[in-house]
């Protein structure tokens, strides 16, 4: 029988809270509206999730046999009600309705790539059953990942699309589970920013995968598709060129540093985790496309086997990850080799060195 601890979980949310103050104080009264109605469900929800979690385990659910996916797509029919009404599970056929159908193949592909890469059996490795939410709220600005479903906004339709649009964001979300079950890196600081780098690389592994694209071919956007015709920005992130995603009147210009000595410190958004994740993308970025090829066949497994590595602190900062990286890349290609050499060559360009 598969079940679920009574462990409380972060809230992971894809859409930065400086890019949606920056609407409630820029934008026009529709835009603010929105902005802090999804700021204000946010911090609701994270309030919640701090709170003691007392009552029992959530009901068990049969554990499904290894490299089985199981996917459940509900309908919040825009109430802020979860899980909401089944209306797909797996093996159903498409209904119709493109969020639906697009959290449902998202859902899959995410567990494929884990599955086929690196042999992992869903986000925790034992089976567990991926559940997702669909139209949650009005002109719900977000999606999340909250330690059991992720939950997708539709967007104002004016700034932002539905949230199942981009599949390294499904991906993405997903990979926060992946890293909770591992390395359970806390959501603060350089640690929080390491948690949401790692999404970034698998986020978009995953639609590397799906896309058949190497390295090279690759976009390194995070979040493509999200924003409408009404924002200049091209995706949330560019791992590729960190600070490079968007400047727009409304959501203010991206603040990603691509570089340690642009490191960006504040006490918003847990210390930044949104902002200086740019600083581990862009090294990861560099590490796969020096290396070549698919990303995820050495970059990708480097930064897979340090995720799992148990030198790897809840409390890690980019100093030690960096470190963990180099030595896996040794352990997994050679001591000496070009692939670690390169892996530490590419934190050094990001102002990590690693001796």
């Amino acid at each position: 029988m598969y079940q679920r601890t009574a462990q409380r979980h972060s809230l992971f949310c894809i859409l930065p809270p400086h890019i949606l103050r920056s609407i409630a104080q820029n934008g026009t009264a529709q835009q603010r509206t929105a902005s802090m109605q999804t700021l204000a469900i946010d911090h609701t929800f994270r309030a919640l999730r701090t709170r003691p979690r007392l009552g029992v385990p959530a009901r068990p659910r049969m554990l499904p046999a290894e490299g089985m996916k199981v996917r459940t797509i509900f309908d919040a029919r825009h109430t802020q009600t979860l899980p909401g009404e089944v209306v797909r599970i797996e093996g159903g056929p498409p209904t119709g309705d493109v969020a639906v159908d697009e959290a449902y193949d998202g859902l899959g592909a995410t567990y494929d790539f884990f599955w086929e890469i690196f042999e992992r059996n869903s986000i925790d490795d034992e089976g567990m059953p991926l559940d997702a939410t669909v139209h949650f709220g009005q002109n719900y600005d977000n999606a999340f990942w909250d330690g059991q479903r992720m939950v997708f906004g539709d967007g104002d339709g004016d700034l932002f699309n539905r949230f199942t649009i981009s599949l390294d964001i499904i991906g993405h979300e997903l990979a926060h589970g992946v890293t909770e079950d591992e390395a359970q890196l806390i959501y603060f600081f350089q640690a929080g920013a390491l948690n949401e780098s790692m999404s970034d690389v698998f986020g978009s592994l995953v639609k590397q995968y799906v896309l058949g694209q190497t390295a090279e071919q690759a976009d390194w956007l995070i979040g493509a598709g999200l924003f409408t015709a009404n924002v200049n920005g091209v995706a949330l992130r560019s791992m590729k060129a960190p600070g490079t995603a968007y400047n727009d009147p409304v959501l203010g210009k991206d603040p990603q540093p691509a570089h340690l000595r642009d490191f960006v410190r504040t006490f918003e958004d847990n210390g930044g985790v949104h902002i200086n994740s740019g600083i581990p993308n862009r090294a990861f970025y560099l590490a796969a496309t020096k290396l070549g090829g698919y990303a995820w066949e050495k970059a990708g497994r480097v930064w897979y086997e340090t995720l799992r590595d148990s030198r790897l602190r809840p409390n890690s900062g980019f100093q030690r990850f960096a470190r963990l990286t180099v030595s896996n890349a040794a352990r997994l290609f050679g001591a000496g080799s070009a692939e670690e050499q390169v892996v530490r060559q590419s934190w050094s360009e990001v102002g990590i060195m690693i001796h």
